[in-house]
């Protein structure tokens, strides 16, 4: 659900080479559909050698990067591109606060949660302990909270995208990625048992050690070490060089079309191969089940054959599945939000939350989310993330809902109006907002300053 259409792409491709009995469909010149296949893995079990085999025969010293050195980027940091650049520059912090907005607190809850962010590290790491946090919030905020309390909404940031972020050590980072996946096979359930009681076994890759300690066999412990390394141990790497500095490019994932007032969408996907489930492997399966010449060889090819089909049907469903979801939540994105898509003015933004979504589609908020972080919409106004258009509501003095994006554009205009002499403080802009029917705390109308980039007034003023 995660993945972006290039990233999908990517992984798709990886899974092809990774499963022999999965092949990409491709139209011939005759209008007859083929399969490419690749060069087929070896299925020569006559000698009875399988059972010898050891994991260093299926993994080799660079498929498993160190976890003592770690430092490695999603393949997406490696190979996004678009039709426009990405300005990027915001922070791992700057990107959990949006998300703060999307939640629903108390406001002494969002102040602690405003704290606890901004004790996150670049690496997406809470490394301070939390009796330090609960003592600087009552010396320096004045909110007395002990350490249970704090740890109740470090819980609600911990379910943040980047998967991972707000953890205090490795271990907890890693488990909180592993909890993200839908689906819980053998690898996913052996995966967390590793991380929870064996972690120094696989710190230092002793992975035969690990498989007879686990009971796994050489293709499970393969997958179980594979799901392991791919792993995030920074989620916050993404946010410590801005895309601009790279000249990284984004690709919308979604395009927007108005046929007068009529919205529609279409996913930009034509990169995406289908797939299919080898015909090769389908005979060789049958051939293999052959009751009449069956040895233990044969008995032991059967089972390679199907776990490999069992796997290929797997991840076609798994694709399939996510296209499904991914039109849904899109449908649901496009009704509440019609009026902003039609005209590109933000004054037509609805308040909306992840649960709004939620609610429509019958997912989990979780699973909207993994949609809605890191994609884009190609509009005929511009290409925007998804996630522009989340945000919390705002009251009017006549009991109206507005979005809080509406009011920071009308923040930023009054400001881009001002006497550069005499810039109004955050008390005047509040008042202003105040006049015009937003009823907006100066403390709020400080946060949405400082969002936009705009300084104090101090700071505005020109001689």
């Amino acid at each position: 659900m995660e993945l972006t259409n290039l990233e999908l792409e990517e992984r798709i491709k990886q899974e092809i080479i990774d499963n022999p009995a999965l092949d990409e469909v491709s139209i011939g010149s005759d209008g007859e559909e083929n399969s490419l296949s690749k060069d087929d893995m070896s299925m020569n079990n006559d000698e009875g050698d399988n059972e010898d085999l050891s994991l260093g025969d299926y993994l080799s010293e660079d498929d498993i990067p160190d976890y003592k050195l770690m430092q490695f980027e999603s393949d997406s940091n490696e190979n996004t591109r678009s039709d426009i650049p990405f300005v990027g520059g915001s922070s791992i912090q700057e990107h959990l606060l949006e998300q703060l907005g999307l939640i629903e607190l108390s406001d002494t809850e969002e102040k602690i949660a405003e704290y606890i962010i901004g004790n996150i590290d670049d690496d997406g790491y809470l490394r301070r302990p939390l009796q330090s946090i609960s003592d600087d919030l009552i010396f320096q905020v004045g909110i007395d909270i002990d350490v249970n309390g704090i740890e109740a909404i470090l819980e609600k940031i911990k379910e943040f995208e980047p998967a991972g972020v707000g953890a205090t050590t490795l271990q907890e980072c890693l488990m909180l990625q592993l909890n993200r996946f839908e689906h819980c096979d053998k690898s996913i359930i052996a995966a967390k048992e590793i991380i929870t009681n064996h972690f120094d076994a696989f710190s230092k890759k002793h992975y035969d050690k690990l498989g007879k300690s686990l009971g796994l066999d050489n293709e499970l412990l393969r997958k179980t070490i594979k799901t392991l390394t791919q792993l995030n141990p920074r989620p916050g790497n993404a946010w410590n060089t801005s895309y601009a500095d790279t000249g990284n490019q984004i690709i919308p994932d979604f395009i927007v079309e108005d046929n007068e007032g009529e919205l529609s969408f279409l996913m930009n996907n034509s990169n995406v191969p289908e797939l299919k489930v080898s015909q090769k492997y389908v005979e060789m399966f049958e051939d293999y089940n052959n009751k009449a010449n069956r040895s233990k060889e044969r008995q032991d090819a059967l089972l390679f054959v199907k776990q490999k089909l069992d796997a290929a049907q797997w991840f076609i469903n798994a694709v399939k599945q996510r296209q499904t979801t991914l039109s849904k939540i899109m449908t649901a994105l496009i009704s509440l939000q019609r009026e902003f898509l039609i005209t590109g003015d933000e004054h037509y933004l609805r308040p909306m939350i992840l649960k709004d979504i939620a609610e429509i589609t019958e997912y989990d908020i979780s699973t909207v989310s993994r949609v809605v972080n890191g994609k884009y919409m190609q509009t005929r106004f511009g290409i925007y993330p998804l996630k522009h258009l989340f945000s919390e509501s705002m009251l009017t003095n006549s009991g109206e809902e507005v979005s809080s994006k509406e009011v920071k554009k009308i923040l930023t205009e009054i400001i881009e109006s001002e006497d550069k002499r005499h810039p109004l403080s955050d008390d005047a802009l509040c008042e202003i907002l105040c006049e015009k029917g937003y009823k907006i705390a100066r403390r709020t109308v400080a946060k949405y300053r400082e969002q936009a980039e705009i300084p104090i007034a101090r700071l505005r003023k020109e001689l």
